[in-house]
């Protein structure tokens, strides 16, 4: 259930909050009172705050406006974001000016007219829950498209009816398995099919994260909270409020901050980073590793506890080995998806490169096939793709890829789209899905010239 907005009015007058209150509260808020802006900073230490009522004296007989002018300097220097509607039994254009100029987002006079007092409570709480979601999108990283696929194998048909039967649930789940194996996508699966579908998705790689930024990145933070806090932050936890949040590689957590975590799970609060103001988190927490919890614990870097709280439930995602069924089809997938991307539609696999495919042990995981076919597709020549093709005995031998960098494989590929157009770069262009200014600027990058 949705709570109320909460609106602080702030009024030296008994009669003017009780009307207020009485009027807000009959328009489904909830009202918290405040005789003067001592009071009010109290009422915003101790509630969370959606919307400020704030008249402009807060002492009897006084009409110029500086206490409220005081107090809006006051939460315009502090932590809080909320806006703030002022108001003044006196018309007082000057007083209306400089009130907005410290943050006031409307006037309204007293006595007001309830119809339109309303109306602009909540055209300023639309205003400002559009902010706090324009600042998330910010935050959010573009996410990258997949295409589904139909599994085959046994092992995974049993594990994506595993993920069916607790989707729907807001258990926390742990993925565990190798590297590559596919925990991120089976956590964007777990989403969607959950109630939180449509909302956001939020991953982090805890691995990734500096013990000097955890908070930060998960909490959030306040513009000034350490040096480098240039502006507020909105933490993941905030991010992933209604939705999912997935913790990728949890093993890699510090253990300084692992009890830091284990709190908010525990009791779903939190404090933002430069904040006293207590939060509360709303999210379903899925988390992935392929570390050895068992004996991390035993090692005593990873707390028991907190490996409780995450692993509810927990699946093992099976290797590409123990899916032969799947390998086949998935390279097929690959294929299909890459030669879409390079312009490369016309691509099939040859039986023997599936045979060499199904006799290799994959210790990449499906991972190192998608990087293959990728690489297999961009430095194809012809339209079928051969065992030669996906250069499987070098990786018999050394265990890697073959050592080629992206911008290698992309000036092969512009060769190879020259080659094909006889040298008329804007059709090359149009075989790459390049504009032709994307594809002088490659020429120049790589050195590439022009034939006449």
């Amino acid at each position: 259930m949705m709570s109320k907005p909460q609106i602080l009015v702030v009024d030296d007058s008994p009669e003017i909050r009780l009307s207020a209150a009485f009027i807000l509260e009959d328009q489904g808020f909830s009202v918290i009172e405040a005789q003067n802006h001592h009071y009010a900073q109290t009422a915003l230490s101790e509630h969370h705050i959606d919307l400020i009522l704030l008249d402009m004296n807060f002492s009897l007989d006084t009409t110029s406006g500086e206490e409220g002018l005081r107090f809006l300097t006051w939460i315009s220097k502090s932590d809080f974001v909320i806006p703030v509607i002022a108001m003044t039994g006196w018309s007082n254009v000057d007083l209306a000016v400089n009130a907005m100029r410290l943050g006031a987002c409307d006037f309204v006079e007293k006595p007001w007219n309830n119809q339109r007092l309303v109306q602009i409570i909540r055209q300023q709480l639309k205003m400002a829950g559009l902010q706090i979601q324009n600042q998330k999108l910010k935050q959010q990283l573009e996410p990258v498209a997949e295409q589904d696929f139909n599994w085959r194998s046994k092992s995974m048909v049993t594990l994506l009816g595993q993920i069916k039967s607790v989707a729907a649930t807001d258990a926390s789940i742990l993925l565990t398995g190798n590297n590559g194996t596919g925990k991120s996508y089976l956590a964007k699966r777990i989403h969607q099919q959950s109630d939180r579908a449509n909302d956001a998705f939020i991953a982090v790689n805890m691995g990734a994260i500096s013990e000097s930024l955890f908070e930060s990145e998960m909490f959030g933070h306040k513009k000034g909270a350490f040096t480098d806090a240039k502006e507020n932050r909105i933490g993941r936890f905030e991010l992933s409020k209604h939705g999912t949040l997935f913790l990728d590689e949890i093993a890699n957590i510090p253990q300084s901050q692992q009890a830091k975590l284990l709190r908010v799970l525990e009791s779903g609060e939190y404090e933002v980073l430069g904040s006293s103001q207590t939060q509360h988190a709303d999210s379903r927490v899925i988390s992935a590793t392929n570390g050895d919890i068992a004996k991390m614990i035993s090692d005593g870097v990873f707390r028991e506890d907190l490996y409780f709280r995450l692993n509810t439930i927990e699946l093992r995602v099976p290797t590409l080995q123990e899916r032969l069924e799947d390998i086949a089809p998935l390279a097929k997938h690959f294929i299909a998806m890459y030669g879409k991307k390079y312009k490369r539609d016309e691509l099939t696999l040859s039986s023997c490169a599936i045979n060499a495919l199904q006799a290799y042990h994959w210790p990449g995981n499906v991972r190192e096939m998608s990087h293959l076919m990728e690489r297999a597709v961009l430095l194809a020549h012809g339209n079928k793709l051969c065992k030669e093709d996906l250069h499987l005995s070098n990786l018999k031998k050394n265990n890697a890829m073959p050592m080629m960098t992206l911008e290698q494989a992309e000036k092969i590929l512009i060769e190879q789209a020259l080659a094909r157009s006889h040298d008329n770069v804007p059709k090359a262009a149009i075989m790459l899905g390049l504009t032709k200014s994307s594809m002088y600027r490659r020429l120049e990058k790589y050195g590439i010239k022009e034939q006449s």
